[in-house]
């Protein structure tokens, strides 16, 4: 009857809809790529994402607007048109930069691309800020808080630098795919009898030829968030 379902309406109204809100940090950031990469033919097509963006323009009103002003006003007309023009331009610039620093960061990283983090390369904003005949401080600008949507998933353009390790035939790896790697042996290990820093060291030579002492495995380890194998073990 209506006295029992009020009842239960009363109880439904007094829970959580949402019971995993008090669980999180706060309110989740939504990202939207400022580039997009996508594949097509064995090429890589590289698609800038511009809805954000005012599609500006001088206003035709103003272009007979100081036939009849005074010098002084005419003065004023020119240099806020001036003034805008240049903004206008500057985005325009703004956009040509970031499709240039991307488009090096692909040629750069094409094994990533191709494949994923395991074949991460060492990279440096002087690399791209030479490839593009800028100033290294011009592509720090350009790859903040820039977002780019790659086929292995949405990074931040400041992800594709890495410092390099050396392997044993002389070439470099990227410390992302060491970590990446890491974090891998980590996941698909027994709960009951979890990996050393020093047997993933072993690992890490076996897969990337590269010499890793214990030391460096645990930094990375570390710096992943990734408690050591003692307090991973599983207890039953």
């Amino acid at each position: 009857d209506m006295d029992e379902l009020k009842e239960y309406l009363d109880i439904i109204q007094s829970l959580d809809p949402m019971p995993g809100a008090s669980f999180g940090e706060g309110v989740s950031t939504f990202v939207s790529p400022d580039v997009f990469v996508y594949k097509v033919d064995g090429e890589f097509l590289i698609v800038l994402n511009e809805d954000g963006l005012p599609n500006l323009h001088l206003s035709p009103v103003y272009d007979n607007a100081s036939e009849n002003a005074s010098s002084k006003e005419k003065e004023y007309f020119n240099e806020k048109i001036r003034s805008a023009a240049w903004l206008i331009k500057s985005l325009h610039q703004r956009q040509r930069t970031l499709y240039k620093v991307v488009e090096s960061i692909v040629k750069h990283q094409r094994g990533f691309f191709e494949e994923g983090i395991s074949k991460f390369k060492p990279l440096i904003l002087k690399d791209i800020a030479d490839d593009i005949n800028m100033h290294e401080s011009t592509v720090s600008r350009i790859t903040t808080n820039k977002y780019v949507a790659t086929p292995f998933g949405v990074y931040e353009l400041k992800f594709f630098f890495n410092s390099a390790l050396e392997l044993d035939d002389g070439s470099q790896v990227g410390s992302e795919s060491v970590k990446a790697l890491i974090k891998k042996c980590i996941s698909e290990e027994d709960p009951k009898n979890p990996l050393s820093d020093e047997r993933i060291g072993e690992i890490l030579k076996e897969h990337l030829k590269v010499n890793i002492a214990r030391r460096t495995v645990a930094k990375y380890r570390m710096a992943m968030d990734i408690p050591s194998s003692s307090r991973r073990k599983a207890h039953f």
